[in-house]
């Protein structure tokens, strides 16, 4: 079924979405006057229209519009001199018509205000509510209203009452969900004596598919954790809920058995999302006493290990992303971790921030600002990095930024 006609007088959208002709409206019509600023005042004060633009020339001249509280056409308010040919079109009938659902109503509110109107309101043979009202200069205009009018400013009304009802919850269960969401990252931070460390994530949107943990996985180790889920808004803000659900639902067999930990969170999470929903995932653990770490990256990017000698190793993938593969496996990489060497973990909001020139920040600019900062302490590191990427794109952010920093120590 097609939409059903709006009735006689009712805006039409404005903006036609289909682009298959030229945008095209009616912009202005003009009447002529004698004083520009008298007029103006008659329709500023009196009929409560509003100011659309008023500009004046070098040459002298002044270009004023007006329009009523609604609708989208003005009226052009021309000077008139006494010797130019526009001045016979002064105080005439406009042959121009205003709408409204309340004629009496108007009639009544003008009169008060001093408008003169040629009669009261009346009821034509045509149908509905009509009278006549002139302007200083005595130009006429017609004043209608119609039954479908004001049944159909009331029903756009009500369907207005409505959306804005609908919105306003909408964006009171998306601020709940948002609370919801960031208790979904981690809340404590185990304590260890080898590693300072932190993590930040910075949403696009209220909500979004980011995700990082740190797991305590007993016996002095702790899990270092970062996820990108493919999607935006609020359909990756769910399909973030389930991964974290099932990881940490599995989370006590990762400190033994990491490879069977990561086999059985991918099988949850590929059972309980659609085909084509997916995760790029880093999981890594970190042993206290050995300084080592051991780590899985499923089709993530490439972690950055900075050695206190400044050269850089990248941890790159080793298996591919959780959840589009019922069988799936991945290979289990370590490394030494020693005093001074710096890790950095993040999702690609960070590399693929674009300025105005198109320009990606990258990893190259990561990298450098990773050095620059390397000394700070992890929670200023991250602040400084997220700092150097919103100078180069000041721009509304695209996509979540998600940081994690370990630095080792002592």
């Amino acid at each position: 079924m097609g939409a059903a006609p709006l009735p006689f007088g009712i805006d039409r959208p404005l903006l036609r979405l289909d682009g298959q002709d030229p945008y095209f409206c009616l912009h202005f019509v003009m009447i002529f006057v004698r004083d520009q600023e008298r007029s103006l005042r008659f329709y500023l004060d009196q009929l409560g229209f509003r100011l659309v633009i008023d500009e004046r020339f070098e040459s002298g001249g002044r270009w004023i519009e007006v329009a009523p509280p609604d609708g989208s056409a003005s009226l052009s308010l021309a000077l008139a001199t006494s010797d130019s040919p526009a001045d016979i079109l002064v105080g005439r009938d406009t042959q121009i018509y205003f709408i409204t659902e309340d004629v009496n109503a108007k009639f009544h509110e003008w009169s008060h205000r001093g408008v003169r109107f040629q009669f009261p309101p009346q009821e034509p043979e045509w149908g509905g509510t009509f009278t006549r009202f002139e302007d200083v200069d005595g130009n006429s205009f017609g004043l209608a209203g119609f039954d479908e009018l004001t049944r159909g400013v009331e029903a756009q009304r009500r369907a207005l009452a409505q959306k804005l009802e609908s919105e306003r919850r909408a964006a009171q269960e998306l601020e709940i969900a948002k609370q919801v969401q960031a208790r979904l990252f981690p809340q404590i931070h185990p304590e260890l004596k080898t590693l300072e460390y932190a993590g930040l994530c910075l949403q696009a949107r209220q909500v979004g598919g980011d995700y990082f943990d740190f797991l305590d996985l007993g016996q002095e180790r702790l899990g270092l954790v970062t996820g990108d889920v493919s999607g935006k808004g609020i359909a990756a803000a769910l399909l973030m809920a389930n991964l974290q659900a099932s990881l940490r639902s599995q989370c006590a067999i990762a400190s033994d058995q990491p490879q069977r930990f990561l086999r059985s969170v991918n099988q949850l999470f590929h059972q309980n999302t659609a085909d084509g929903d997916y995760a790029t995932f880093f999981f890594s653990e970190y042993d206290d006493k050995t300084q080592r770490l051991r780590y899985v990256n499923c089709g993530h990017l490439s972690a950055l290990l900075l050695r206190r000698d400044d050269t850089l190793e990248r941890l790159e993938s080793t298996s591919t992303v959780l959840g589009l593969f019922g069988k799936w496996d991945c290979s289990l990489e370590e490394c030494q971790l020693l005093p001074g060497d710096t890790l950095l973990l993040y999702t690609d909001g960070a590399t693929e921030s674009f300025n105005d020139a198109g320009e990606e920040f990258g990893e190259r600019r990561l990298v450098e600002a990773f050095r620059r900062h390397r000394g700070q302490p992890s929670q200023s590191l991250i602040a400084l990095i997220v700092d150097e990427i919103r100078q180069f794109n000041p721009n509304e952010q695209q996509d979540d930024i998600t940081l994690i920093v370990a630095h080792c120590r002592r």
